[in-house]
C-alpha cells in the first residue's frame, strides 16, 4: 500500500469519529478500570433479586427497571463485585468501573482475533507474560521476556541479540507485533536476527505468544507463531479530578556489569491521558561461567595499534572481549476518549543502540593462530514507530466495533567489517521506510455468532548502499551492496474473515480465511561487481489460507482443543535479492525465481484441573512445509564458486526445497502446595527434517523449566532450574555444521551442542507500598554453556539487584 492511500483511511477515521459522537442516554456503561474497555455479561441486580439486567457486548445495560432508592450490585466471574446506590450512579454519570480479580477465572486474550476473547474459548496454544512477572524476572531485553515463558527458545549471536525460535521456526518465519502493528519488514532475514531487542522490556504491559500459524489474522511470516507485545497504556481517570503517577527503576547485574535506569510517568484526566517512558542500559563485556566446554573460552582477540593488527592472548578467557553495547528507548503515548464510543490513541516509539559487536564473527580463525576479523560490528540499530489507533463502537448492520490502525516505521541498520591485517573496512547500510494500515471489525450477530473481518495494506521502501574505506589513508571504493542498489518495493494487500460460533456454553468453534497478494520489485543499478544475468527482480504472489479450530469444555475441569491451519510466507527482499557470506567459504546470491512457502499444521491440546489445586496442560503439533525456503548449493552464471570478499566461495541461494516436516510436544503443570507455595514446570520437545533427511536449522533441543515459588505478604521468592538437552552432530543442520567455531566438539572431533542446566534464585520484597527491592542469583553454580546455535556463551554466575519506586 503506497503512502498516499493513508489519506483515504485517515478521512474514514475522521468520518467515523463524527458519526460516533453521541451517547446512549438513560443506560449504564460498565468498563474495565484499567483498559476502559466495556465488560460484557455483567449481572446487575438489587439485593432482593427482584430486578435484574445484563450488560451487552458494548458493556451497556438498561437500568430503567430499578428504583431510585435501590442498591445495585455488579457481578462478573472475572471482576470484583461492587455495590452502588442509584444516586451514586447519577453522580458518576452512569459510568461504572470494575477491577479484575487477582486470579481471574477466565484470562482475556487480545492477539488471537485482535479483539478481546476469553482464553477458554480459543483453540490455539497461547501463553502470556504480565507486567508483574516482567518486573520480578528483571529481563535485560525483550528477547529475555520471551525466554521467560520457558516455551520460546532464544538464540543469541551476540550480547546485543535475541532471535526467538518457536516450533522449529525463527527469524522471518515468526511474526513480531507491537501494539497491533507488525514489525517484520522486507529485510527480516531467514537466519537469526535481533530486531526484537528494539522493544523496551520496561515499557511492556503484557506479552502474548500464539503458537502455530497465525496467518489468518496476521498474514505472511506468521508460520511458527506470533509474538504480540502490548506496551504501557494511558489510563483515564475514573473521577473528575486530574491524577498522575511516576515509576522509577534502577538495576545492576554483575555478569556484564549492566546498569539500567527506567522512568515512566502517567497523566490522566476524564477524557485524555498520556504515558511517557524512558529507559537506558549499558552493558560491558559478558563474563561466561567457569565450568563447561573449553571451546567456548575467548582465548585471543585483536588489538590495533599504530595501524598494525596484533593477536593478543586473553588473560581472562572467561571475559568475552568486545561484546558490550548500550541502548536507549523512548516512548510517548496519548489517549483521547471523547465519549464511551470513541477511543483514540497515538504512540511514538524510538530505540537506538550503540555499535553492537558481532561476537560470533570475532571468533572465526583464518588459520589456527590468526583470527579472521580484526573488527566486525553492527552500526547503531535505530527503529522508530509512529502509530495512530482508533476504536469505535458502532452498532450498525455490518459493524459492532471497528478498529483502525495507521503506522509508519523506519529501520536503520548497518554492517562494518575489516579482516585481520587488511586496512579496508567494508560498510553496508540499509534503511527501510514501512507504512501499514489495518482495518479490523467485529460484528456480533447475536450472543453465539460473531464475525471478525478486516483489511491490511503494507508498503516497504528499502534503500541499500555500501562502500569500502581504507582506515589508514581514508581512501574509499565501491563495494557490493547487501541488497539491490536501485528501487526496492515490497507491497502486500490482504483481506480476512474469521467466524466464532458458540454451539453451547461448552463448545466453541473458530473458522477463518485470508487472502494475501504480495509484490516484490527490485532493480540493480550497478552489476559490474557481480555481473548478474538480470537487472531486476519481480515476484508477484497470491495466497489463500484458512484455519478451523474447536475448544470443548466437557466439564468445568477439562478443556480440549484441536486446530487445523495453513500458513504461508512470501519471499521478501532478504530471501530473493541478498548477497552475503553466510559462513566461511560460502556466499549467498539472489534467486529471482523464488516462490512462497506454505505450512499445513494440526494441533491438539488438553488441560485438566485437579481438585482445585493443580492444572496440567499438554499440546502436540505436526506441521508440513511445502516449497520450504532453505539455503542450498546454487550456480551463478554457470559456476558453483565465485570470488567474494577476497576468497573463493561456494555459491548458495535460497531455494524452494520439496518439503519438510516439523512435529513436537509441550507440557506444563502448576501445583499449589499449601497456602504459600506453588510448583510449576514446563517442557518442550521438537523435531524436524527436510525431504533429504537433513535436520532443520531452527529446530531446538528439548528444553524446560521447573520452579518452586513462595508468596506471602510483602515477600515473593522463586528457586528454579532451566535445562536444555543436547543436539548431537547427527542432528545438526548442514548450515550449523559449517559454523563449528561456535560449538563444542564430541569424541569424534565433530561439532555438537551439549546439554546443560542451571539453578537460579530470585526474590522481591515490598519495603513500603511505594518501594520494592529485587535481588537474584542466576546460574548459581557458574556453569559455562552456550544455548543452541548461539554465537556467545551465556552469562556465568550473575548477581542482580534492582530498586523500584512508585509515586
Amino acid at each position: 500500500m503506497k503512502p498516499g492511500s493513508f489519506t483515504i483511511v485517515l478521512l474514514l477515521l475522521l468520518y467515523l469519529l463524527l458519526i460516533a459522537v453521541h451517547s446512549y442516554g438513560q443506560t449504564i456503561l460498565v468498563r474495565d478500570i484499567d483498559s476502559f474497555r466495556p465488560v460484557e455479561d455483567v449481572a446487575v441486580f438489587n439485593p432482593a433479586h427482584t430486578n435484574t439486567t445484563l450488560t451487552n457486548g458494548f458493556g451497556i445495560a438498561d437500568i430503567s427497571v430499578f428504583l431510585h432508592n435501590d442498591t445495585l450490585i455488579f457481578q462478573h466471574a472475572s471482576y470484583e463485585t461492587i455495590f452502588l446506590l442509584y444516586d451514586d450512579l447519577e453522580q458518576k454519570e452512569f459510568n461504572v468501573y470494575l477491577k479484575k480479580k487477582s486470579v481471574a477465572l477466565d484470562e482475556i486474550i487480545i492477539s488471537a482475533t485482535r479483539f478481546e476473547r476469553e482464553l477458554k474459548d480459543l483453540p490455539n496454544r497461547i501463553v502470556s507474560v504480565s507486567a508483574k512477572k516482567i518486573e520480578f524476572d528483571n529481563p535485560q531485553t525483550a528477547a529475555d521476556v520471551l525466554a521467560s515463558t520457558n516455551e520460546v527458545f532464544v538464540q543469541k549471536s551476540q550480547l546485543g541479540g535475541g532471535s526467538p525460535m518457536i516450533r522449529g521456526f525463527s527469524a522471518n518465519k515468526v511474526l513480531i507485533v507491537l501494539d497491533g502493528v507488525r514489525m517484520n519488514n522486507a529485510i527480516f532475514r531467514g537466519g537469526n536476527l535481533q530486531n526484537v531487542i528494539s522493544i523496551d522490556p520496561n515499557a511492556i504491559e503484557n506479552t502474548e505468544v500464539i503458537f502455530g500459524p497465525g496467518t489468518v489474522i496476521y498474514g505472511s511470516d506468521a508460520l511458527g507463531g506470533v509474538m504480540s507485545f502490548m506496551t504501557l497504556e494511558p489510563r483515564l481517570s475514573t473521577e473528575s479530578k486530574f491524577s498522575s503517577s511516576v515509576n522509577l527503576m534502577g538495576r545492576y547485574s554483575s555478569a556484564n556489569k549492566e546498569r539500567t535506569g527506567h522512568l515512566d510517568f502517567r497523566l490522566a484526566g476524564k477524557k485524555w491521558a498520556s504515558v511517557t517512558s524512558f529507559s537506558s542500559s549499558w552493558f560491558d563485556d559478558l563474563r561466561m561461567g567457569s565450568s563447561g566446554p573449553d571451546e567456548y573460552l575467548r582465548r585471543d582477540y585483536v588489538e590495533t595499534n599504530g595501524g598494525l593488527d596484533q593477536m593478543v592472548s586473553n588473560t581472562e578467557p572467561e571475559i568475552q572481549r568486545f561484546s558490550g553495547y548500550s541502548q536507549l528507548n523512548v516512548m510517548q503515548k496519548f489517549r483521547f476518549r471523547p465519549n464511551e464510543r470513541v477511543d483514540l490513541n497515538y504512540g511514538f516509539h524510538y530505540s537506538e543502540t550503540s555499535d553492537v559487536p558481532r561476537y560470533d564473527r570475532l571468533l572465526q580463525y583464518s588459520t589456527p593462530d590468526t583470527l579472521k576479523y580484526a573488527s566486525w560490528y553492527y552500526g547503531p540499530q535505530k527503529w522508530m514507530l509512529n502509530v495512530l489507533n482508533g476504536s469505535f463502537m458502532i452498532n450498525c448492520r455490518m459493524i459492532s466495533e471497528l478498529k483502525i490502525s495507521l503506522a509508519y516505521q523506519t529501520f536503520e541498520e548497518s554492517r562494518h567489517s575489516r579482516k585481520f591485517a587488511d586496512p579496508w573496512f567494508k560498510n553496508q547500510n540499509e534503511h527501510v521506510d514501512m507504512y501499514t494500515a489495518n482495518i479490523d471489525i467485529e460484528k456480533r450477530l447475536n450472543k453465539n455468532n460473531i464475525l471478525f473481518y478486516g483489511f491490511e495494506g503494507v508498503f516497504n521502501d528499502v534503500k541499500s548502499t555500501a562502500f569500502k574505506r581504507d582506515y589508514l589513508s581514508g581512501d574509499t571504493e565501491k563495494t557490493g551492496t547487501r541488497y539491490p542498489d536501485g528501487k526496492n518495493h515490497y507491497t502486500t494487500y490482504a483481506a480476512y474473515l474469521n467466524y466464532e460460533r458458540r454451539f453451547s456454553s461448552t463448545l466453541t468453534m473458530f473458522a477463518g480465511l485470508r487472502y494475501n497478494y504480495v509484490k516484490l520489485y527490485s532493480t540493480f543499478n550497478d552489476t559490474s561487481l557481480y555481473h548478474f544475468p538480470f537487472n531486476e527482480i519481480s515476484i508477484n504472489n497470491g495466497a489463500l489460507n484458512g484455519s478451523v479450530g474447536f475448544s470443548w469444555r466437557p466439564a468445568d475441569v477439562w478443556q480440549l482443543r484441536i486446530n487445523l491451519s495453513s500458513g504461508f510466507r512470501a519471499p521478501n527482499l532478504d530471501d530473493a535479492g541478498k548477497v552475503f557470506d553466510s559462513s566461511p567459504g560460502n556466499v549467498v546470491v539472489p534467486n529471482p525465481g523464488l516462490k512462497p512457502e506454505y505450512a499445513y499444521s494440526i494441533e491438539g491440546g488438553a488441560s485438566r484441573r485437579l481438585g482445585g489445586f493443580a492444572v496440567i496442560e499438554a499440546s502436540a503439533f505436526y506441521t508440513i512445509l511445502v516449497d520450504a525456503m532453505v539455503r542450498r548449493n546454487f550456480e551463478f552464471n554457470g559456476r558453483d564458486s565465485i570470488w567474494y570478499d577476497g576468497e573463493l566461495s561456494q555459491v548458495e541461494a535460497i531455494v524452494n526445497a520439496a518439503g519438510a516436516k516439523i512435529y513436537g510436544l509441550s507440557a506444563t503443570a502448576l501445583i499449589d502446595i499449601g497456602e504459600f507455595f506453588k510448583l510449576k514446570s514446563s517442557i518442550t520437545w521438537v523435531r524436524g527434517e527436510d525431504n533429504e533427511g537433513d535436520a532443520l536449522r531452527h529446530v531446538t533441543p528439548v528444553f524446560g523449566n521447573t520452579a518452586l515459588i513462595f508468596n506471602h505478604g510483602r515477600f515473593l521468592a522463586e528457586i528454579y532450574a532451566n535445562y536444555n538437552g543436547s543436539i548431537p552432530y547427527s542432528r545438526l543442520a548442514p548450515s550449523e555444521r559449517d559454523k563449528s567455531y561456535i560449538y563444542a566438539y564430541d569424541n569424534d572431533g565433530n561439532p555438537y551442542s551439549p546439554s546443560w542446566w542451571t539453578l537460579n534464585i530470585k526474590a522481591s520484597y515490598r519495603i513500603i507500598e511505594q518501594l520494592t527491592l529485587d535481588a537474584g542469583i542466576e546460574n548459581l553454580f557458574n556453569k559455562r554453556y552456550r544455548p543452541y546455535s548461539s554465537g556467545i556463551a551465556a552469562p556465568g554466575r550473575n548477581f542482580i539487584v534492582a530498586v523500584r519506586a512508585h509515586f
